[in-house]
């Protein structure tokens, strides 16, 4: 079964490789010289239960019990609603995104808004949202980062973090939150409003030379695994995913939302979500953008799979994930880890147990025992429109000649001499 494997080789002065799973001694992280920080084989653990498909994946040297990763927003805003996703049972937690000041940050309500196409809950296929990033106090937030390690020392806890455009900035909010001994590091690159305005999120996104210089700044200082979030708002996302790669990034995360005006109220004639009579464009997520989430992630995976495939890199798929069989579109694509959000606003932190259900149902129907025996398989059936084209015109020519009948007297059969004759009868 064809399968991506990246296969990381950045080992500089180093005669073995160095695990940074979450047994890692996180005291000892801060001795690393940050060139020696490496990215392990991205691999599925070989013990493979007898009934049931093993949905546990290794990523950048971080082993989880299953691809299932709450992805950064409100479902990681605290100690509360993260520790309850490592109790349902989540593969990863990746906290709300924080930054140095979050005095800065002020949200508005109401701040999301969604998209139906009727009037029960379920009819609900889109769902945009003008909330920032997280507004509580950093050393909060790294509190409760540090608790959760200290409870769960063997479940996996991404920081998502976005600074603004300062060197000193980024190496001091790095510094600190990998003290409190976060396993890896999300980089916001993608948060399309609201922070952009201060050259934070989106605007490093969608800037590769900006890009650049900043993933240099935090791979120099990084001393864990770095993941890059990329934004869908641009017009080939494959750009940034290289920059980032290039300059030090472990993984890819994609996509974050797609920039979007919800809709405006026919009544009032003022768009939503209204406040104060006014609104801003938003990011839009849910069910809907599944379709663009796996073009994007498509696209990465066959750019790190031509370009990179010596690297142990690894890619994240986000967008539009409600149910296990979502997630294995994701996976066939190349995706090594599946973050859900809005699905877990929509259904609450329970889901992952549906979710894992039904991607063993899919594995079993296709004889799959671990994720890595099909992540991937689906890229070697994307090709162009002109070699469409092309396979088309040979089919259509094969078929010709098959309904012509034998070519010569050498390819009669004798089991399927009846239907070879009739082949070759005109009325």
């Amino acid at each position: 079964m064809a399968s991506m494997s990246f296969a990381l080789t950045r080992i500089s002065g180093l005669a073995s490789k160095t695990s940074l799973s979450a047994d890692f001694d996180h005291s000892s992280r801060r001795s690393f010289l940050p060139p020696n920080r490496v990215g392990l084989k991205i691999s599925s653990s070989s013990t493979n239960a007898e009934s049931e498909p093993d949905l546990s994946v290794t990523v950048n040297g971080l082993k989880m019990p299953n691809p299932f990763v709450i992805g950064s927003g409100p479902p990681g805003t605290n100690y509360t609603v993260m520790k309850r996703a490592f109790d349902e049972g989540w593969g990863g937690v990746i906290a709300k995104t924080v930054s140095l000041d979050a005095s800065k940050v002020i949200n508005v309500t109401p701040r999301y808004a969604r998209l139906r196409t009727g009037s029960a809950k379920t009819d609900v296929i889109g769902w945009q949202n003008i909330e920032l990033i997280s507004d509580r106090p950093l050393e909060t937030m790294l509190k409760e980062f540090k608790q959760l390690k200290q409870e769960y020392p063997d479940r996996i806890l991404i920081a998502s973090i976005m600074e603004e455009y300062s060197k000193t900035g980024w190496e001091e909010l790095i510094d600190r939150v990998e003290q409190t001994g976060v396993d890896a590091l999300e980089i916001n690159f993608s948060c399309p409003h609201g922070m952009p305005e201060r050259r934070m999120g989106a605007a490093v996104g969608q800037d590769c030379v900006l890009l650049e210089e900043v993933c240099g700044w935090v791979n120099a200082k990084a001393t864990v695994p770095v993941w890059a979030k990329m934004t869908p708002n641009i017009t080939d996302i494959t750009e940034p995913a290289r920059v980032s790669l290039k300059s030090g990034c472990e993984g890819i995360a994609a996509i974050n939302t797609i920039m979007s005006v919800m809709g405006i109220d026919l009544k009032t004639l003022h768009p939503e979500p209204c406040v104060e009579g006014y609104s801003t464009p938003g990011g839009y997520s849910y069910k809907a953008v599944r379709p663009i989430a796996l073009a994007k992630v498509m696209n990465i995976a066959k750019m790190m799979k031509d370009e990179f495939s010596e690297k142990d890199y690894s890619l994240s798929g986000i967008g539009g994930v409600e149910t296990g069989y979502d997630a294995a579109e994701f996976i066939l694509l190349g995706s090594n880890t599946v973050q859900v959000c809005t699905g877990v606003m929509v259904h609450g932190y329970g889901h992952v147990k549906t979710l894992c259900a039904e991607l063993q149902d899919f594995m079993k129907q296709h004889n799959f025992s671990t994720i890595e025996d099909f992540r991937g398989h689906s890229l070697q059936y994307f090709t162009t429109h002109t070699d469409l084209v092309r396979r088309q015109k040979e089919a259509t020519e094969q078929r010709k000649a098959e309904r012509r009948g034998l070519k010569s007297d050498k390819d009669w059969t004798g089991d399927g001499f009846v239907k070879e004759t009739e082949s070759m009868v005109s009325n």
